[in-house]
């Protein structure tokens, strides 16, 4: 269960890298894909500094998932990472009731499946 749990937390990770890519590089083309149901196209342009700052925190997020492969000690990894989890299933909530539900499935069910097989490691 333990690789299971490191694949889910890397792939958790390489999806909040990949939205910091689009909320701070390419909001006004791959963001305006992504959010079309969210948000009319005359909106992303100026939206796209505030969506820029969205992507950083986004790179918090998977920054902070990185960093717990990076711990040895287990007991701290394990609360490192479900604590990043844990931000991942609050933040893909609020998007799914404030933007769009798509946004639970996509941000918030592959952390809560993580979390679930962190727990159970």
């Amino acid at each position: 269960m333990e690789i299971v749990a490191k694949i889910l937390i890397a792939l958790v990770a390489i999806e909040h890298i990949y939205i910091l890519w689009m909320e701070m590089f390419a909001w006004e083309t791959k963001g305006k894909e992504v959010f079309k149901a969210a948000l009319p196209p005359e909106m992303f342009k100026p939206t796209k500094g505030l969506a820029a700052n969205q992507g950083l925190y986004n790179g918090f997020l998977a920054a902070g998932l990185v960093w717990s492969f990076l711990i040895e000690d287990p007991k701290w990894q394990t609360n490192v990472a479900l604590f990043f989890l844990s931000c991942v299933v609050i933040a893909g909530i609020y998007g799914a009731v404030s933007a769009t539900k798509k946004i639970f499935f996509v941000q918030a069910l592959p952390a809560i499946l993580a979390i679930i097989a962190v727990l159970l490691k």
